[in-house]
């Protein structure tokens, strides 16, 4: 476990919402940090998809494929 020390600059209405709903402890923000990690490993994921599927290949032959 790792400690870090975060400073924010945010809106006042941000800031007390956020505060409201529980999302600036520890664990919360660990959730939304983990949450964007995933969604951008996913994206990432896609983006290479796309650039495969935009390269052209010859398709397979039956001895390649068994």
């Amino acid at each position: 476990m790792v400690t870090l020390d975060l400073k924010l600059k945010l809106p006042e209405t941000v800031a007390e919402e956020a505060r409201a709903k529980g999302l600036l402890d520890s664990s919360a923000i660990e959730g939304l940090l983990r949450e964007e990690l995933r969604r951008r490993r996913v994206e990432s994921l896609f983006a290479a998809a796309d650039r495969l599927a935009g390269v052209s290949l010859p398709p397979l032959s039956a001895s390649e494929l068994g």
